[in-house]
Protein backbone atom coordinates (compact mmCIF):
# COMPACT_ATOMS: atom_id res chain seq x y z
CA UNK A 1 0.00 0.00 0.00
CA UNK A 2 1.12 3.56 -0.68
CA UNK A 3 2.60 5.48 2.23
CA UNK A 4 0.28 8.39 1.45
CA UNK A 5 0.17 11.57 3.50
CA UNK A 6 -3.59 11.94 4.08
CA UNK A 7 -5.03 15.44 4.17
CA UNK A 8 -7.74 15.91 6.78
CA UNK A 9 -10.93 17.75 5.84
CA UNK A 10 -13.70 18.84 8.16
CA UNK A 11 -17.13 17.26 7.78
CA UNK A 12 -18.38 20.46 6.13
CA UNK A 13 -15.46 20.46 3.70
CA UNK A 14 -16.03 16.81 2.79
CA UNK A 15 -19.68 17.57 2.06
CA UNK A 16 -18.62 20.35 -0.29
CA UNK A 17 -16.06 18.12 -2.02
CA UNK A 18 -18.14 14.98 -2.58
CA UNK A 19 -20.25 16.27 -5.50
CA UNK A 20 -17.12 17.14 -7.46
CA UNK A 21 -14.53 14.41 -6.70
CA UNK A 22 -14.70 10.63 -6.80
CA UNK A 23 -13.15 10.42 -3.33
CA UNK A 24 -11.92 12.74 -0.58
CA UNK A 25 -9.14 10.68 1.01
CA UNK A 26 -7.02 9.04 -1.71
CA UNK A 27 -4.10 10.33 -3.81
CA UNK A 28 -5.83 9.55 -7.11
CA UNK A 29 -9.26 10.93 -7.93
CA UNK A 30 -11.33 12.09 -10.87
CA UNK A 31 -13.17 15.41 -11.25
CA UNK A 32 -16.93 15.23 -11.85
CA UNK A 33 -19.92 17.57 -12.18
CA UNK A 34 -17.75 20.59 -13.07
CA UNK A 35 -17.81 22.75 -16.21
CA UNK A 36 -14.87 22.00 -18.50
CA UNK A 37 -13.56 25.56 -18.16
CA UNK A 38 -13.47 25.20 -14.37
CA UNK A 39 -11.56 21.92 -14.61
CA UNK A 40 -9.04 23.56 -16.91
CA UNK A 41 -8.63 26.62 -14.69
CA UNK A 42 -8.28 24.45 -11.60
CA UNK A 43 -5.52 22.37 -13.22
CA UNK A 44 -3.74 25.49 -14.46
CA UNK A 45 -3.69 26.95 -10.93
CA UNK A 46 -2.64 23.53 -9.58
CA UNK A 47 0.75 23.63 -11.32
CA UNK A 48 1.82 26.73 -9.39
CA UNK A 49 0.44 25.89 -5.98
CA UNK A 50 1.83 23.77 -3.17
CA UNK A 51 -1.73 22.87 -2.15
CA UNK A 52 -3.50 19.64 -3.01
CA UNK A 53 -6.17 19.95 -5.71
CA UNK A 54 -9.06 19.45 -3.29
CA UNK A 55 -7.68 22.06 -0.88
CA UNK A 56 -7.13 24.46 -3.76
CA UNK A 57 -10.72 23.87 -4.88
CA UNK A 58 -12.05 24.63 -1.40
CA UNK A 59 -9.93 27.76 -0.96
CA UNK A 60 -10.32 29.36 -4.37
CA UNK A 61 -13.09 27.79 -6.45
CA UNK A 62 -15.97 26.28 -4.54
CA UNK A 63 -17.54 29.57 -3.40
CA UNK A 64 -18.20 30.43 -7.03
CA UNK A 65 -19.76 27.04 -7.70
CA UNK A 66 -22.75 26.75 -5.43
CA UNK A 67 -25.39 25.36 -7.81
CA UNK A 68 -28.76 24.13 -6.80
CA UNK A 69 -28.42 20.60 -5.44
CA UNK A 70 -30.83 19.35 -8.09
CA UNK A 71 -28.34 20.44 -10.76
CA UNK A 72 -25.62 18.14 -9.45
CA UNK A 73 -25.93 14.78 -11.11
CA UNK A 74 -24.75 11.47 -9.77
CA UNK A 75 -21.86 10.39 -12.04
CA UNK A 76 -23.42 6.93 -12.31
CA UNK A 77 -26.66 8.30 -13.84
CA UNK A 78 -26.97 6.85 -17.33
CA UNK A 79 -23.95 4.61 -16.77
CA UNK A 80 -25.76 1.33 -17.46
CA UNK A 81 -27.26 2.71 -20.64
CA UNK A 82 -23.87 3.96 -21.80
CA UNK A 83 -22.24 0.60 -21.01
CA UNK A 84 -24.90 -1.22 -23.03
CA UNK A 85 -24.42 1.13 -25.99
CA UNK A 86 -20.64 0.75 -25.86
CA UNK A 87 -20.87 -3.04 -25.68
CA UNK A 88 -23.20 -3.04 -28.69
CA UNK A 89 -20.93 -0.80 -30.76
CA UNK A 90 -17.83 -2.77 -29.86
CA UNK A 91 -19.21 -6.30 -30.20
CA UNK A 92 -21.28 -5.72 -33.33
CA UNK A 93 -19.07 -3.31 -35.21
CA UNK A 94 -15.63 -3.72 -33.63
CA UNK A 95 -15.27 0.04 -33.37
CA UNK A 96 -13.41 0.72 -30.11
CA UNK A 97 -12.45 4.20 -31.37
CA UNK A 98 -15.55 5.40 -29.52
CA UNK A 99 -13.27 5.28 -26.46
CA UNK A 100 -11.48 8.31 -27.92
CA UNK A 101 -14.60 10.41 -27.35
CA UNK A 102 -14.97 10.16 -23.58
CA UNK A 103 -12.53 12.21 -21.52
CA UNK A 104 -11.68 12.43 -17.81
CA UNK A 105 -9.80 14.97 -15.69
CA UNK A 106 -7.75 12.96 -13.19
CA UNK A 107 -5.47 14.08 -10.36
CA UNK A 108 -2.49 12.00 -9.21
CA UNK A 109 -0.98 13.40 -6.05
CA UNK A 110 2.30 12.69 -4.24
CA UNK A 111 3.85 10.94 -7.25
CA UNK A 112 7.64 10.91 -7.51
CA UNK A 113 9.39 12.85 -10.26
CA UNK A 114 10.53 9.46 -11.51
CA UNK A 115 6.93 8.33 -12.00
CA UNK A 116 5.87 11.61 -13.64
CA UNK A 117 8.08 10.73 -16.63
CA UNK A 118 6.22 7.43 -17.03
CA UNK A 119 2.80 9.08 -16.63
CA UNK A 120 3.72 11.71 -19.24
CA UNK A 121 4.84 9.16 -21.83
CA UNK A 122 1.62 9.18 -23.86
CA UNK A 123 1.42 11.53 -26.82
CA UNK A 124 -2.38 11.68 -26.69
CA UNK A 125 -2.91 13.09 -23.19
CA UNK A 126 -2.55 16.49 -21.56
CA UNK A 127 -0.56 17.03 -18.36
CA UNK A 128 0.26 19.60 -15.74
CA UNK A 129 2.62 19.04 -12.85
CA UNK A 130 3.83 21.18 -9.99
CA UNK A 131 6.54 23.61 -10.95
CA UNK A 132 9.91 23.65 -9.20
CA UNK A 133 10.27 27.39 -9.84
CA UNK A 134 7.09 28.65 -8.20
CA UNK A 135 6.78 26.28 -5.26
CA UNK A 136 9.33 25.98 -2.44
CA UNK A 137 9.70 22.27 -1.74
CA UNK A 138 10.69 22.75 1.87
CA UNK A 139 6.98 22.99 2.73
CA UNK A 140 5.98 19.69 4.39
CA UNK A 141 3.18 17.34 3.37
CA UNK A 142 0.01 17.22 5.53
CA UNK A 143 1.68 14.48 7.57
CA UNK A 144 4.53 16.83 8.42
CA UNK A 145 7.01 14.76 6.40
CA UNK A 146 9.23 16.18 3.69
CA UNK A 147 8.10 15.92 0.08
CA UNK A 148 9.85 12.77 -1.11
CA UNK A 149 8.53 9.36 -2.05
CA UNK A 150 8.36 6.83 0.79
CA UNK A 151 9.11 3.63 -1.09
CA UNK A 152 7.69 0.69 0.84
CA UNK A 153 10.38 -1.81 -0.21
CA UNK A 154 13.20 0.48 0.90
CA UNK A 155 11.42 1.30 4.17
CA UNK A 156 11.12 -2.42 4.91
CA UNK A 157 14.79 -3.05 4.19
CA UNK A 158 17.99 -2.65 6.20
CA UNK A 159 18.46 0.77 4.56
CA UNK A 160 15.25 2.29 5.96
CA UNK A 161 16.76 4.60 8.57
CA UNK A 162 19.62 5.67 6.31
CA UNK A 163 17.15 6.47 3.51
CA UNK A 164 14.88 8.66 5.65
CA UNK A 165 17.74 10.37 7.50
CA UNK A 166 19.68 11.29 4.38
CA UNK A 167 16.61 12.34 2.39
CA UNK A 168 15.45 14.48 5.33
CA UNK A 169 18.90 16.06 5.49
CA UNK A 170 18.76 16.96 1.80
CA UNK A 171 15.47 18.80 2.31
CA UNK A 172 16.81 20.51 5.43
CA UNK A 173 19.77 21.80 3.40
CA UNK A 174 17.38 22.90 0.65
CA UNK A 175 15.40 24.86 3.25
CA UNK A 176 18.55 26.51 4.60
CA UNK A 177 19.94 27.26 1.16
CA UNK A 178 16.72 28.77 -0.15
CA UNK A 179 16.72 31.69 2.26
CA UNK A 180 20.46 32.19 1.92
CA UNK A 181 20.22 32.17 -1.87
CA UNK A 182 17.41 34.73 -1.89
CA UNK A 183 19.45 36.99 0.39
CA UNK A 184 22.56 36.50 -1.75
CA UNK A 185 20.77 37.28 -5.03
CA UNK A 186 18.98 40.30 -3.57
CA UNK A 187 22.19 41.84 -2.26
CA UNK A 188 24.00 41.08 -5.55
CA UNK A 189 21.43 42.45 -8.00
CA UNK A 190 19.67 45.02 -5.80
CA UNK A 191 22.26 46.13 -3.22
CA UNK A 192 20.81 48.19 -0.42
CA UNK A 193 17.21 47.43 -1.44
CA UNK A 194 16.64 44.29 0.60
CA UNK A 195 13.81 45.80 2.67
CA UNK A 196 12.23 47.91 -0.08
CA UNK A 197 12.39 45.60 -3.08
CA UNK A 198 9.18 45.84 -5.19
CA UNK A 199 6.95 42.77 -5.27
CA UNK A 200 7.67 41.94 -8.93
CA UNK A 201 11.42 42.01 -8.39
CA UNK A 202 11.07 39.95 -5.22
CA UNK A 203 9.05 37.29 -7.04
CA UNK A 204 11.64 37.19 -9.83
CA UNK A 205 14.48 36.79 -7.32
CA UNK A 206 12.58 34.03 -5.54
CA UNK A 207 11.91 32.20 -8.84
CA UNK A 208 15.58 32.52 -9.75
CA UNK A 209 16.60 31.08 -6.38
CA UNK A 210 14.22 28.14 -6.86
CA UNK A 211 15.68 27.59 -10.34
CA UNK A 212 19.21 27.51 -8.97
CA UNK A 213 18.35 25.10 -6.18
CA UNK A 214 16.09 22.63 -7.94
CA UNK A 215 19.22 20.62 -8.78
CA UNK A 216 19.59 19.41 -5.19
CA UNK A 217 16.00 18.20 -5.00
CA UNK A 218 15.98 14.39 -5.28
CA UNK A 219 14.32 12.74 -8.26
CA UNK A 220 12.11 11.12 -5.62
CA UNK A 221 10.64 14.54 -4.77
CA UNK A 222 6.86 14.15 -4.96
CA UNK A 223 4.68 16.21 -7.22
CA UNK A 224 0.97 16.67 -7.85
CA UNK A 225 -0.16 16.00 -11.41
CA UNK A 226 -3.26 16.81 -13.40
CA UNK A 227 -4.05 14.57 -16.38
CA UNK A 228 -6.70 14.87 -19.06
CA UNK A 229 -7.20 12.09 -21.56
CA UNK A 230 -9.66 9.92 -23.46
CA UNK A 231 -10.76 6.48 -22.38
CA UNK A 232 -8.52 4.90 -24.99
CA UNK A 233 -5.49 6.90 -23.78
CA UNK A 234 -6.17 5.87 -20.17
CA UNK A 235 -6.38 2.22 -21.21
CA UNK A 236 -2.91 2.50 -22.76
CA UNK A 237 -1.59 4.29 -19.69
CA UNK A 238 -2.87 1.58 -17.36
CA UNK A 239 -1.30 -1.18 -19.43
CA UNK A 240 2.04 0.63 -19.49
CA UNK A 241 1.97 1.22 -15.72
CA UNK A 242 1.00 -2.38 -14.97
CA UNK A 243 3.90 -3.59 -17.14
CA UNK A 244 6.45 -1.35 -15.40
CA UNK A 245 9.22 -2.73 -13.20
CA UNK A 246 8.83 0.24 -10.85
CA UNK A 247 6.62 -0.74 -7.87
CA UNK A 248 5.28 2.81 -7.56
CA UNK A 249 4.01 2.67 -11.16
CA UNK A 250 2.10 -0.57 -10.58
CA UNK A 251 0.64 0.81 -7.35
CA UNK A 252 -0.67 3.93 -9.08
CA UNK A 253 -2.05 1.80 -11.91
CA UNK A 254 -4.44 0.15 -9.45
CA UNK A 255 -5.49 3.47 -7.88
CA UNK A 256 -6.02 5.13 -11.27
CA UNK A 257 -8.09 2.19 -12.51
CA UNK A 258 -10.23 2.25 -9.35
CA UNK A 259 -11.17 5.91 -9.88
CA UNK A 260 -11.68 5.64 -13.64
CA UNK A 261 -14.02 2.69 -13.15
CA UNK A 262 -16.33 5.10 -11.33
CA UNK A 263 -16.71 7.36 -14.37
CA UNK A 264 -15.71 5.48 -17.58
CA UNK A 265 -15.92 1.75 -16.75
CA UNK A 266 -17.00 0.79 -20.27
CA UNK A 267 -13.75 2.00 -21.77
CA UNK A 268 -11.61 -0.10 -19.45
CA UNK A 269 -13.27 -3.51 -19.70
CA UNK A 270 -10.26 -5.07 -21.44
CA UNK A 271 -7.59 -4.00 -18.94
CA UNK A 272 -8.15 -6.83 -16.43
CA UNK A 273 -9.12 -9.54 -18.88
CA UNK A 274 -6.42 -12.22 -19.03
CA UNK A 275 -6.91 -12.70 -22.78
CA UNK A 276 -6.72 -8.97 -23.54
CA UNK A 277 -5.03 -6.67 -21.03
CA UNK A 278 -3.17 -9.55 -19.38
CA UNK A 279 -1.62 -10.68 -22.65
CA UNK A 280 -0.81 -7.08 -23.53
CA UNK A 281 0.99 -6.46 -20.23
CA UNK A 282 2.95 -9.70 -20.66
CA UNK A 283 3.99 -8.61 -24.14
CA UNK A 284 5.24 -5.22 -22.91
CA UNK A 285 7.17 -6.77 -20.01
CA UNK A 286 8.66 -9.65 -21.96
CA UNK A 287 9.82 -7.57 -24.92
CA UNK A 288 11.46 -5.03 -22.60
CA UNK A 289 13.22 -7.65 -20.48
CA UNK A 290 14.37 -9.62 -23.52
CA UNK A 291 15.77 -6.47 -25.13
CA UNK A 292 17.75 -5.65 -21.98
CA UNK A 293 19.08 -9.22 -21.82
CA UNK A 294 20.15 -9.33 -25.46
CA UNK A 295 21.74 -5.87 -25.29
CA UNK A 296 23.73 -6.82 -22.19
CA UNK A 297 24.90 -10.09 -23.75
CA UNK A 298 25.99 -8.39 -26.96
CA UNK A 299 27.38 -5.13 -25.60
CA UNK A 300 27.95 -5.69 -21.90
CA UNK A 301 31.65 -6.40 -22.38
CA UNK A 302 32.05 -2.88 -23.81
CA UNK A 303 30.73 -1.24 -20.66
CA UNK A 304 31.95 -0.88 -17.10
CA UNK A 305 29.20 -2.78 -15.32
CA UNK A 306 30.88 -2.55 -11.94
CA UNK A 307 31.10 0.31 -9.48
CA UNK A 308 31.39 3.62 -11.30
CA UNK A 309 33.30 6.61 -10.12
CA UNK A 310 31.26 9.73 -9.55
CA UNK A 311 32.52 12.59 -11.65
CA UNK A 312 33.13 15.89 -9.89
CA UNK A 313 30.88 18.90 -10.25
CA UNK A 314 30.70 20.16 -13.82
CA UNK A 315 30.36 23.95 -14.32
CA UNK A 316 27.31 25.13 -16.21
CA UNK A 317 29.44 26.24 -19.16
CA UNK A 318 30.83 22.69 -19.64
CA UNK A 319 27.79 20.55 -18.93
CA UNK A 320 25.84 21.00 -22.13
CA UNK A 321 26.29 18.49 -24.92
CA UNK A 322 23.90 18.70 -27.86
CA UNK A 323 24.80 16.75 -30.99
CA UNK A 324 22.96 16.66 -34.28
CA UNK A 325 23.25 12.92 -34.95
CA UNK A 326 21.36 12.87 -38.24
CA UNK A 327 18.96 14.90 -40.32
CA UNK A 328 17.21 14.86 -43.69
CA UNK A 329 19.83 16.30 -46.01
CA UNK A 330 17.06 17.11 -48.47
CA UNK A 331 14.76 18.21 -45.63
CA UNK A 332 14.20 21.70 -46.97
CA UNK A 333 13.37 20.28 -50.39
CA UNK A 334 10.83 17.96 -48.74
CA UNK A 335 9.21 20.92 -47.00
CA UNK A 336 9.20 22.92 -50.23
CA UNK A 337 7.64 19.99 -52.09
CA UNK A 338 4.90 19.69 -49.44
CA UNK A 339 4.16 23.44 -49.62
CA UNK A 340 3.84 23.40 -53.42
CA UNK A 341 1.92 20.12 -53.48
CA UNK A 342 -0.87 21.65 -51.37
CA UNK A 343 -1.01 24.91 -53.35
CA UNK A 344 -0.75 23.62 -56.96
CA UNK A 345 -2.19 20.80 -59.05
CA UNK A 346 1.23 19.22 -59.60
CA UNK A 347 1.96 15.66 -58.57
CA UNK A 348 5.05 14.38 -56.74
CA UNK A 349 6.98 13.49 -59.91
CA UNK A 350 6.18 16.87 -61.47
CA UNK A 351 7.49 18.68 -58.40
CA UNK A 352 10.66 16.60 -58.40
CA UNK A 353 11.37 17.96 -61.88
CA UNK A 354 10.37 21.55 -61.11
CA UNK A 355 12.10 22.18 -57.76
CA UNK A 356 15.70 21.62 -58.99
CA UNK A 357 15.07 24.28 -61.63
CA UNK A 358 14.07 26.92 -59.05
CA UNK A 359 16.54 29.62 -58.07
CA UNK A 360 17.45 30.20 -54.41
CA UNK A 361 15.53 33.48 -54.55
CA UNK A 362 12.42 31.63 -55.74
CA UNK A 363 12.74 29.01 -53.01
CA UNK A 364 13.21 31.72 -50.41
CA UNK A 365 10.08 33.48 -51.68
CA UNK A 366 8.00 30.30 -51.25
CA UNK A 367 9.30 29.72 -47.70
CA UNK A 368 8.77 33.37 -46.78
CA UNK A 369 5.21 33.38 -48.04
CA UNK A 370 4.38 30.12 -46.29
CA UNK A 371 5.85 31.20 -42.95
CA UNK A 372 4.10 34.58 -43.31
CA UNK A 373 4.35 37.52 -40.97
CA UNK A 374 4.49 36.04 -37.48
CA UNK A 375 3.46 38.56 -34.84
CA UNK A 376 4.60 36.25 -32.03
CA UNK A 377 5.91 32.73 -31.44
CA UNK A 378 2.38 31.31 -31.21
CA UNK A 379 1.86 31.95 -34.92
CA UNK A 380 3.31 28.68 -36.17
CA UNK A 381 4.09 27.75 -39.78
CA UNK A 382 1.97 25.01 -41.33
CA UNK A 383 2.35 21.25 -41.34
CA UNK A 384 4.58 21.16 -44.41
CA UNK A 385 7.44 21.73 -41.94
CA UNK A 386 6.76 18.28 -40.47
CA UNK A 387 8.49 16.72 -43.49
CA UNK A 388 12.01 17.53 -42.29
CA UNK A 389 13.25 15.41 -39.36
CA UNK A 390 16.24 15.83 -36.99
CA UNK A 391 17.84 13.52 -34.43
CA UNK A 392 19.61 15.09 -31.46
CA UNK A 393 21.61 13.41 -28.72
CA UNK A 394 21.68 15.48 -25.53
CA UNK A 395 23.46 15.22 -22.22
CA UNK A 396 21.98 17.54 -19.61
CA UNK A 397 20.93 17.61 -15.99
CA UNK A 398 17.73 15.77 -15.07
CA UNK A 399 15.95 19.04 -14.35
CA UNK A 400 16.31 20.28 -17.94
CA UNK A 401 15.38 16.85 -19.27
CA UNK A 402 12.12 16.74 -17.29
CA UNK A 403 11.04 20.04 -18.89
CA UNK A 404 11.88 18.96 -22.45
CA UNK A 405 10.45 15.46 -22.05
CA UNK A 406 6.92 16.85 -21.66
CA UNK A 407 6.77 17.95 -25.32
CA UNK A 408 4.47 15.31 -26.78
CA UNK A 409 4.99 15.86 -30.52
CA UNK A 410 8.52 14.50 -30.48
CA UNK A 411 10.00 11.07 -29.89
CA UNK A 412 12.32 10.84 -26.92
CA UNK A 413 14.23 7.95 -25.39
CA UNK A 414 16.45 8.25 -22.33
CA UNK A 415 19.01 6.35 -20.33
CA UNK A 416 19.03 5.90 -16.59
CA UNK A 417 20.47 8.95 -14.79
CA UNK A 418 23.88 8.16 -13.34
CA UNK A 419 26.41 10.21 -11.35
CA UNK A 420 29.08 8.86 -13.71
CA UNK A 421 27.97 11.48 -16.25
CA UNK A 422 28.60 14.25 -13.76
CA UNK A 423 26.67 16.57 -11.48
CA UNK A 424 25.64 20.02 -12.61
CA UNK A 425 26.35 23.04 -10.42
CA UNK A 426 24.93 26.41 -11.51
CA UNK A 427 27.57 29.02 -12.24
CA UNK A 428 25.83 31.42 -9.86
CA UNK A 429 26.19 28.93 -7.00
CA UNK A 430 29.71 27.86 -7.94
CA UNK A 431 31.01 31.43 -7.67
CA UNK A 432 29.39 32.10 -4.29
CA UNK A 433 29.77 31.02 -0.68
CA UNK A 434 26.73 28.78 -1.19
CA UNK A 435 28.78 26.14 -3.04
CA UNK A 436 29.77 24.08 0.00
CA UNK A 437 26.18 23.58 1.17
CA UNK A 438 25.11 22.68 -2.36
CA UNK A 439 27.96 20.16 -2.59
CA UNK A 440 27.09 18.68 0.81
CA UNK A 441 23.52 17.98 -0.32
CA UNK A 442 24.57 16.43 -3.63
CA UNK A 443 27.17 14.26 -1.91
CA UNK A 444 24.55 12.92 0.52
CA UNK A 445 22.28 12.02 -2.39
CA UNK A 446 24.87 10.33 -4.56
CA UNK A 447 26.36 8.32 -1.70
CA UNK A 448 22.89 7.09 -0.76
CA UNK A 449 22.34 6.10 -4.39
CA UNK A 450 25.54 4.06 -4.42
CA UNK A 451 24.41 2.31 -1.23
CA UNK A 452 20.99 1.34 -2.65
CA UNK A 453 21.66 0.72 -6.34
CA UNK A 454 22.66 -2.95 -6.16
CA UNK A 455 19.58 -4.10 -4.22
CA UNK A 456 17.14 -1.49 -5.58
CA UNK A 457 18.40 -0.48 -9.06
CA UNK A 458 15.22 1.40 -9.94
CA UNK A 459 14.17 2.86 -6.58
CA UNK A 460 17.75 4.05 -5.95
CA UNK A 461 17.10 6.70 -8.60
CA UNK A 462 14.73 8.39 -6.12
CA UNK A 463 17.78 9.53 -4.17
CA UNK A 464 19.71 11.12 -7.04
CA UNK A 465 19.63 14.93 -7.24
CA UNK A 466 18.00 16.59 -10.24
CA UNK A 467 21.45 18.06 -10.92
CA UNK A 468 22.60 14.61 -12.08
CA UNK A 469 23.25 14.25 -15.79
CA UNK A 470 21.62 11.80 -18.16
CA UNK A 471 21.82 11.14 -21.87
CA UNK A 472 18.74 11.20 -24.08
CA UNK A 473 17.84 11.01 -27.74
CA UNK A 474 15.29 13.28 -29.40
CA UNK A 475 13.69 12.86 -32.83
CA UNK A 476 11.80 15.96 -33.87
CA UNK A 477 10.36 17.44 -37.04
CA UNK A 478 11.03 21.02 -38.11
CA UNK A 479 7.60 22.29 -37.11
CA UNK A 480 7.92 21.03 -33.52
CA UNK A 481 11.56 22.14 -33.48
CA UNK A 482 10.43 25.71 -34.17
CA UNK A 483 8.02 25.48 -31.24
CA UNK A 484 10.54 23.93 -28.82
CA UNK A 485 13.45 26.21 -29.77
CA UNK A 486 11.37 29.37 -29.45
CA UNK A 487 9.46 28.42 -26.30
CA UNK A 488 12.42 27.01 -24.38
CA UNK A 489 14.80 29.85 -25.28
CA UNK A 490 12.55 32.53 -23.77
CA UNK A 491 14.32 34.75 -21.18
CA UNK A 492 12.02 33.58 -18.38
CA UNK A 493 12.95 29.95 -19.02
CA UNK A 494 15.47 27.95 -17.00
CA UNK A 495 19.04 28.67 -18.12
CA UNK A 496 19.85 25.01 -18.71
CA UNK A 497 17.12 24.27 -21.22
CA UNK A 498 17.56 27.72 -22.77
CA UNK A 499 21.07 26.67 -23.79
CA UNK A 500 19.77 23.41 -25.25
CA UNK A 501 17.11 25.22 -27.32
CA UNK A 502 19.64 27.76 -28.58
CA UNK A 503 22.09 25.01 -29.54
CA UNK A 504 19.41 23.05 -31.42
CA UNK A 505 18.71 26.17 -33.48
CA UNK A 506 22.43 26.73 -34.15
CA UNK A 507 22.97 23.12 -35.28
CA UNK A 508 19.97 23.31 -37.61
CA UNK A 509 21.37 26.41 -39.24
CA UNK A 510 25.11 25.72 -39.23
CA UNK A 511 25.44 21.91 -39.40
CA UNK A 512 22.30 20.88 -41.26
CA UNK A 513 22.56 24.09 -43.34
CA UNK A 514 18.77 24.39 -43.32
CA UNK A 515 18.84 28.16 -43.58
CA UNK A 516 15.22 28.59 -44.67
CA UNK A 517 13.95 26.48 -41.76
CA UNK A 518 16.27 28.33 -39.35
CA UNK A 519 14.99 31.63 -40.71
CA UNK A 520 11.47 30.58 -39.72
CA UNK A 521 12.65 30.34 -36.08
CA UNK A 522 12.58 34.11 -35.70
CA UNK A 523 11.63 34.06 -32.01
CA UNK A 524 14.60 32.02 -30.76
CA UNK A 525 15.98 34.24 -27.99
CA UNK A 526 19.71 34.64 -27.32
CA UNK A 527 19.42 37.56 -24.93
CA UNK A 528 21.22 37.49 -21.60
CA UNK A 529 18.65 37.23 -18.83
CA UNK A 530 20.13 36.66 -15.42
CA UNK A 531 16.98 37.21 -13.35
CA UNK A 532 14.94 35.71 -16.15
CA UNK A 533 11.46 36.08 -14.66
CA UNK A 534 11.78 39.82 -14.05
CA UNK A 535 10.06 41.09 -17.22
CA UNK A 536 7.24 38.57 -16.84
CA UNK A 537 6.70 39.49 -13.18
CA UNK A 538 6.72 43.22 -13.96
CA UNK A 539 4.14 42.69 -16.72
CA UNK A 540 2.04 40.64 -14.30
CA UNK A 541 2.23 43.47 -11.73
CA UNK A 542 1.08 45.97 -14.36
CA UNK A 543 -1.89 43.78 -15.29
CA UNK A 544 -2.85 43.43 -11.64
CA UNK A 545 -2.67 47.20 -11.20
CA UNK A 546 -4.84 47.71 -14.27
CA UNK A 547 -7.39 45.17 -13.00
CA UNK A 548 -7.49 46.88 -9.59
CA UNK A 549 -8.13 50.27 -11.18
CA UNK A 550 -10.81 48.95 -13.53
CA UNK A 551 -12.46 47.16 -10.61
Amino acid sequence: MLNYSIENFTEEEENRLRPYFTNTDKPVFALINLPEVVKGALFARYSRSAKSLRRLFLDEFVDNLEPDKNEISDPTVGLKRAEKLYATVFSEYGDDSVAQLGGVHLACEQVSNLLTKILERSRLMSYLEQSTRYIPYDMPLPSGKYRYYQDREILESEFASRYTQDMDSVFEIYHELLQKTIEYLTSKYYPGSEKTLPAAEMRAIRAYALDLLRGILPIGTVSNMGIYGSGQAYEQLLLRLKASDLPEARLYAEMIKEELMKVIPSFLTRVDRDDRGGVWVDYLQNSRHLTHKVAEELLGHHSDLGQKNIMPFIPATDILKVKLISHDRDGEEKVLRAILFATTDLGHEDLERVIPLMTEAEKAAVFSAYVGKRSNRRHKPGRAFENSVYNFEIVSDYGAFRDLQRHRLLTIEWQQPDPNLGIHIPEEIEKSDLKDLYAKSVTLSTELYQLLREQFPLQAIYTLPMAVNLRYYMTINARELIHVAELRSMPQGHQNYRRIAQEMYRLTKEEAHHTYIAAAMEYVDFSEAVVGRLDAEQNFAKKQLGNDRSG
